[in-house]
């Protein structure tokens, strides 16, 4: 049941590059054609995407140290393919190791079913980065396609991709429109900034994704959730913002700022995933209180969550806080 919007000064529609907006749209079951449509805009024609079952997101490695990795969205066709969407608001060390390490993981996952031929399903990781890698800053090319290659640059191995889009090269307004992938990516980047559907996006899939999109649609609970979710984007770009305007040395301090504000979101997927598995699905209002909590009071919860029997008694510790 929607509501009134709780925040007047709010946009009409969420930001899709907040943590919240990103898993609304494309990282629910009853959302999943939208997910399919932006799929197929995506990737190669010849692995058309018709129907996706989403997957546990934590995946089921068999370290602990695998356990604790998390993608945004893990998804597996119809014929089998897996698909690996995040969204990455800032760079970071080693990010190209770290998508290396994640796209190996549905081709653990094989080992894990008994018997096996090595024979592999296509695995594709889809970036969505919301900044510009470091070696691309002079080129204007802002969707990359990365394969296995050999000396000669010929394809060594056609079933395990790297497709990345850096969103900030992308610049055109809405009148200059010229394709569905264009549209896709201005969406991305300018939802929040829209009063009403353009014209030139009024077609079936997008009025479906403007549904789903406006704030008015949510509950109370979402609209807290979004609005912490928004504000943890803003500060992280305020940080970014921050570091470059003042200098090599003052950006080292910022960008401790920054990975503090990483520590926070990571320990708190963490601790509901935890509650999850000891107490069963955690409500609403209860995940928008851990969202709230400081670094010092998520640590003091991990600590003390294995002695809860139930809901109630993770109720009142939060109250306590």
């Amino acid at each position: 049941m929607s509501v009134k919007n709780r925040y007047p000064n709010q946009e009409r529609y969420i930001n899709l590059l907040t943590d919240f907006g990103f898993n609304r749209l494309f990282g629910t079951e009853l959302n999943k054609e939208i997910l399919i449509n932006f799929l197929n805009v995506m990737l190669p024609s010849q692995h058309t995407v018709k129907d996706v079952s989403y997957r546990n997101n934590e995946n089921l490695g068999n370290t602990p140290l695998v356990r604790t990795a998390i993608f945004d969205i893990y998804c597996e066709s119809q014929s089998g393919e897996k698909f690996i969407v995040e969204l990455q608001k800032a760079n970071q060390n080693y990010f190209k190791d770290r998508s290396v390490y994640y796209e190996s993981f549905p081709i653990q996952e094989k080992t894990l079913n008994g018997k096996w031929d090595y024979k592999l399903s296509s695995v594709y990781t889809i970036g969505i980065l919301n900044f510009v890698f470091d070696d691309h800053k002079n080129e204007s090319e802002l969707l990359h396609t990365v394969t296995l290659k050999n000396q000669r640059c010929e394809v060594f191995y056609e079933k395990f991709k790297f497709i990345y889009v850096e969103l900030p090269k992308f610049t055109k307004t809405v009148d200059e429109l010229e394709s569905h992938f264009e549209k896709w990516l201005f969406l991305l980047r300018h939802l929040s900034e829209l009063e009403a559907p353009p014209e030139a996006l009024q077609e079936v899939i997008f009025e479906q994704l403007f549904e789903v999109a406006e704030i008015a649609n949510f509950s109370a609970i979402e609209q807290d959730a979004y609005e912490n979710s928004l504000k943890y984007y803003r500060d992280l770009q305020n940080v970014v913002e921050t570091s470059r305007q003042e200098g090599v040395e003052e950006g080292r301090e910022q960008g401790r700022q920054e990975e503090r504000l990483q520590s926070i979101e990571r320990q708190r997927s963490l601790i509901l995933k935890l509650l999850s598995r000891k107490l069963g699905d955690i409500p609403d209002s209860l995940q928008v209180q851990i969202a709230q909590l400081s670094l010092t009071s998520l640590e003091a919860l991990g600590e003390t969550l294995f002695d809860f029997e139930n809901e109630e008694d993770l109720r009142q510790w939060l109250n306590q806080e």
